[in-house]
């Protein structure tokens, strides 16, 4: 028993105290989540929701989570090709190549989820499928007879020797999560004590229960062997069991092979204490067959006091007692069946119900609630198109808790066909393209913004095409620089000056973001003539080689339209990254994207700072902004107005200054505009932000074509 005492390996059920869920709240995953992801927000994919309905679940954020939990599989496991999904189906159980994950994801589960993630995952990693599925011909023939003699049918051996194989690789793949990754013990500790761990199953191990020789005692007794309540004298062999699975040593089994000896060594000492079945011999045929013997189970009835409804908890002083006897090997409570633990008639329903939870859970038959065919397609959506939430404006208000920004980093076809109802999908998207003429749900001959841009920026863009070249002038005859290969011969005639030098103009890379206010005060002409100047300094760049442009796209969404209260976020979509999209995705989507909402201006700026490319020795930076107004958004106790909004504005405007970055802004208005709005947005930008007649905005796009013309 010495090595009971010592045993440090992972200990499933030592949980009650350390990892009480009454306790805690994802005290694993809070240090990168929020607390309050799964009741606080709602989907921008969801259908109505009805008054005085429960808030559905945030998709974004699940999403999120699902990439989270496939990225501690892929740290853990060491595999990138391990896919986690959602169940969508009715797989409840790794098939070997995927991970599959509930839906549910609240603050009492993630945990957990993460958990069961890794555990699949590392049985995925380790254990061998093929043998698994071919288990039956993988048991020697002997074990299937001797079950036969004790009464049990080939399937009821080949079920039995599975679920203890089952025990025996768990412990195995527990054991790599815990030496390889301890970090992530405290996920697997959530995972039992959800899955696994029970109360009463505490209580029964430490009274008579399941201390009759029989199948379903040694199985209840075999899996909870590493509970601190267990006792190895409660059967017959029991001790015996322990010492062949050796839990201390359990690195030893680098198989799954290797851990079925250990299951059908486990089964044979079972056998070997259990009666043997009663001989049948038919008459006509003469074959034998067995029966089980009837069970004695007359101690596990209500009796010993019971009938009070009561049972007898041990005080700290007799448990101690109870474990030093057990460090001893002497147990005298052990099979004498003398336990002063009793339970219930209503325990032992709980009880039957508990082991058949840890039965289930140690075949993978964990219930994993379902998407619906909407969700997944959302989903798919949603993740697709890059959707996160980044926390921004921390430092703003009372609250200094920030408030999340929708972070849309790819426009995908989906996601605008997603926008075709009020209820669902980006407010500032539409599947109906816009023209001059309105919206129009025809991709053909439609006259607007985007072609226009075109045009303009074809003439453009001709002009930019001499940055793809350089002009290289040379010096020669000089009393320094670089030898003339040409002029080596004269140093015979006296001749010192035999040395050239050259220059080579050129110019350099620049990169372009171009970030568009798309609140609802932004419609019309504003819009138009907008995203007219924006689609020809696209198209503009797209003929030459140097000039990358990201283009954004920052407004509000309520992410509970049609729902109950309100649940606005600032929203920022990227919508063309050269870099990586062609520009037929300009011509082909930017006539979908629409004006909607207010203006989140530096709550947006702040959630993407990280990836405006600052200025290099080789590559010059600019940031050109389209903005209508000052600052206005409010939502989840965040008032970003006046003076907090300006000023957090001008502090992100700064930071991009601080990296190299040129800052040019336009305020786009009518000539009523002028005036104390024009002061507010030359603090907010700086005093070279210029005031841009609506009539004017598509001189914008050759003011920066001059810029592209400067050279290094």
């Amino acid at each position: 028993m010495k090595d009971l005492k010592n045993f440090k390996h992972f200990n499933p059920m030592k949980l009650r105290e350390k990892y009480s869920a009454k306790n805690r709240t994802n005290n694993y995953s809070s240090f990168w989540m929020d607390n309050d992801w799964d009741t606080r927000h709602t989907s921008i994919f969801d259908d109505e929701v009805e008054v005085n309905t429960k808030p559905k679940t945030d998709l974004v954020a699940l999403a999120g989570y699902r990439r989270a939990i496939a990225n501690f599989v892929t740290i853990v496991t060491g595999e990138s090709d391990i896919k986690v999904k959602f169940n969508d189906g009715d797989a409840s159980y790794t098939d070997g190549k995927t991970v599959t994950i509930g839906s549910k994801l609240d603050d009492k589960l993630f945990d957990p989820s993460v958990g069961l993630a890794l555990h699949e995952g590392s049985h995925i990693k380790l254990s061998d499928f093929e043998f698994l599925r071919n288990l039956e011909s993988n048991i020697p023939r002997q074990f299937f007879e001797y079950g036969n003699k004790k009464g049990f049918s080939d399937h009821e051996v080949l079920a039995n020797i599975k679920n203890l194989l089952n025990y025996v690789e768990d412990r195995r793949i527990d054991n790599y999560v815990f030496t390889t990754s301890p970090g992530y013990k405290g996920y697997y500790h959530s995972m039992y004590e959800k899955y696994f761990y029970s109360k009463v199953v505490d209580k029964a191990l430490l009274s008579d229960e399941h201390t009759d020789e029989t199948m379903e005692s040694y199985m209840f007794r075999i899996i909870n062997l590493t509970n601190k309540n267990t006792r190895l004298d409660a059967l017959k062999g029991l001790r015996g069991i322990w010492e062949t699975l050796d839990v201390k040593r359990i690195s030893r089994l680098d198989s799954t092979e290797k851990a079925l000896d250990v299951a059908v060594d486990i089964f044979d000492t079972i056998l070997d204490n259990l009666k043997d079945g009663v001989e049948k011999v038919d008459p006509e045929t003469g074959e034998v067959t067995y029966e089980k013997p009837e069970d004695n189970n007359s101690s596990n009835e209500s009796g010993n006091g019971s009938d009070t409804g009561e049972s007898k908890e041990l005080s700290d002083e007799e448990f101690e007692g109870l474990k030093k006897a057990m460090e001893s090997g002497d147990v005298s409570r052990g099979h004498s069946k003398g336990s002063d633990v009793v339970l219930t008639p209503n325990q032992k329903i709980q009880l039957e119900k508990a082991f058949d939870k840890q039965k289930k859970f140690m075949e993978g038959d964990i219930q994993k609630k379902r998407v619906t065919k909407k969700d997944a397609r959302d989903l798919k959506t949603i993740e697709e198109s890059g959707m996160t939430y980044e926390v921004v404006g921390k430092d703003i208000g009372y609250s200094k808790k920030g408030v999340k920004c929708l972070v849309v980093r790819k426009l995908t076809k989906a996601l605008i066909e997603s926008s075709g109802d009020y209820d669902s999908g980006l407010g500032i998207l539409s599947p109906y393209r816009y023209s001059r003429y309105g919206y129009n749900s025809s991709n053909e001959n439609v006259s607007g913004y985007v072609e226009n841009g075109i045009r303009l920026g074809t003439i453009l863009g001709r002009k930019l095409q001499v940055r793809g070249e350089s002009r290289e002038t040379k010096w020669t005859r000089l009393d320094s620089g670089k030898i003339d290969k040409r002029l080596i011969s004269e140093l015979g005639f006296g001749n010192e000056r035999v040395f050239n030098t050259s220059f080579i103009e050129s110019y350099s890379d620049a990169f372009l973001h171009i970030s568009v206010d798309a609140s609802g005060s932004m419609s019309g002409d504003k819009w138009t003539n907008t995203m007219t100047s924006v689609v020809a300094i696209c198209k503009a760049a797209s003929m030459i080689q140097n000039v990358d442009v990201v283009v954004s796209i920052r407004s509000t969404h309520n992410a509970n339209r049609g729902g109950r209260g309100d649940n606005t976020v600032p929203l920022i979509l990227i919508a063309y990254d050269s870099r990586v999209d062609t520009f037929n995705k300009v011509k082909n989507m930017f006539g979908h994207i629409n004006v909607s909402g207010t203006t989140p201006e530096g709550l947006c700026f702040e959630a993407i700072m990280e990836e405006i490319v600052p200025t290099t020795k080789d590559k010059d930076s600019y940031f050109l902004n389209f903005s209508d107004g000052m600052p206005m958004f409010s939502s989840d106790g965040l008032y970003y107005y006046s003076s907090d909004a300006i000023g957090h504005t001008k502090k992100m405007v700064n930071d991009m200054r601080m990296k190299g970055i040129k800052v040019l802004s336009y305020f786009i208005g009518d000539s009523y505009d002028r005036g104390d709005s024009m002061k507010d947005f030359k603090t907010m930008y700086g005093k070279d932000a210029e005031f841009v007649d609506v009539t004017s905005v598509m001189s914008i796009s050759k003011t920066m074509n001059k810029k592209f013309l400067e050279k290094a």
